[in-house]
């Protein structure tokens, strides 16, 4: 990725929102790279509401707002009749009981898991079963995945011009992977891209992710459709907004990029080092190397740096909860990420 993409600044998330619809008339696709904790959701819910006029509604979403409308009634008393129960009175389930849609969430849900499902319409209920097995209750990353496949068979309705949804204009998907290992995230991305792609302009689309290589699949599957793509992150005058340009961006080059400004700045905190650990260990990852001390073999105090690493970088330190490092431990941190840097040349972009 360039280092030399312009940054643009929104001091709120309506404006954001503004702006990403601004885009949509321009593109089909817009793609959002964000870390946890950045606003993702909250500006999913600013986007949505923009389209509110009366009683229509232009977009469809799905984010962790999306899971919240289903829930656990776990059969306490007799712990045999486990089920999901449905918030019925969502507008997102508005053509729910009419189209029946067993059929198309089977249809996306048979790729990824392995288990079956009815819903019962009368009660807003789903059971679960897997062979012999009924009334189980799923894992909580099988949960996502049947939600995930309920909106896109939603999708599918709303693509085909379903009635209940003929007013939907957008889709705007937030982080719908979290709880998947990367070979899901994988068939997820590209199953998501070719649905998506048979909207032929009818339906625009915002996508953001925390998920690295989620995000770069889609950058991949929809490069011919040339989807606007933003690195999204704080700043202290609000929302930054950052192209992406011909490479999706890096969660690692992201972190380094964050630990070089605030080492220039003196501004380093507790937790920092846990971050420069996590960059370490996926830095080895990548280079085949047993230990991420390997990383900076070779280096003048490579012991200490390694001994520090591991030692500073065990503690619970908390991101929303900050606590600055003493002067020495400043210091030391400063040391090992100009080493590091040193050592393997990324072009880093500016925060």
């Amino acid at each position: 990725m360039s280092g030399k993409a312009k940054i643009q600044i929104y001091k709120t998330l309506p404006k954001l929102a503004i702006r990403l619809r601004d885009d949509l008339n321009a593109s089909d696709f817009v793609l959002l790279y964000a870390f946890n904790g950045t606003g993702k959701t909250r500006l999913s819910i600013e986007f949505k509401n923009r389209g509110k006029k009366g009683e229509e509604r232009d977009t469809l979403y799905f984010n962790a707002f999306t899971e919240d409308l289903f829930s656990w009634d776990n059969d306490l008393e007799n712990d045999t009749e486990r089920k999901l129960r449905i918030n019925s009175s969502s507008r997102f389930f508005a053509g729910f009981r009419e189209l029946a849609l067993e059929e198309k969430i089977f249809s996306f849900l048979e790729r990824y898991a392995e288990f079956d499902f009815r819903i019962d319409y009368e009660n807003w209920t789903v059971s679960f079963s897997k062979g012999e097995h009924t009334n189980i209750k799923v894992s909580r990353g099988e949960e996502t995945m049947f939600i995930w496949c309920v909106f896109l068979a939603i999708c599918q309705l709303t693509l085909d011009g379903a009635e209940a949804y003929k007013d939907i204009k957008y889709i705007y998907i937030d982080d719908p992977i979290s709880s998947l290992d990367d070979n899901n995230a994988i068939a997820v991305a590209s199953d998501l891209c070719k649905l998506l792609q048979k909207a032929s302009g009818r339906l625009k689309t915002v996508i953001s992710s925390h998920h690295a290589l989620f995000f770069n699949v889609l950058c991949n599957e929809l490069k011919k459709r040339k989807p606007a793509r933003y690195f999204l992150h704080r700043t202290a005058q609000g929302y930054g907004l950052q192209g992406t340009e011909d490479t999706p961006f890096f969660h690692h080059v992201a972190s380094l990029s964050e630990l070089r400004q605030v080492a220039a700045a003196g501004n380093i905190n507790t937790y920092h080092f846990n971050v420069l650990r996590a960059v370490l260990e996926k830095t080895a990852t990548f280079f085949g190397y047993k230990d991420f001390s390997d990383c900076i073999h070779g280096v003048d105090d490579e012991t200490l740096y390694a001994r520090a690493l591991n030692l500073l970088s065990h503690g619970q330190y908390s991101v929303y909860a900050p606590v600055e490092m003493t002067p020495d431990n400043k210091k030391l941190f400063q040391n090992i990420l100009a080493a590091f840097l040193a050592k393997y040349q990324f072009d880093l972009p500016a925060l």
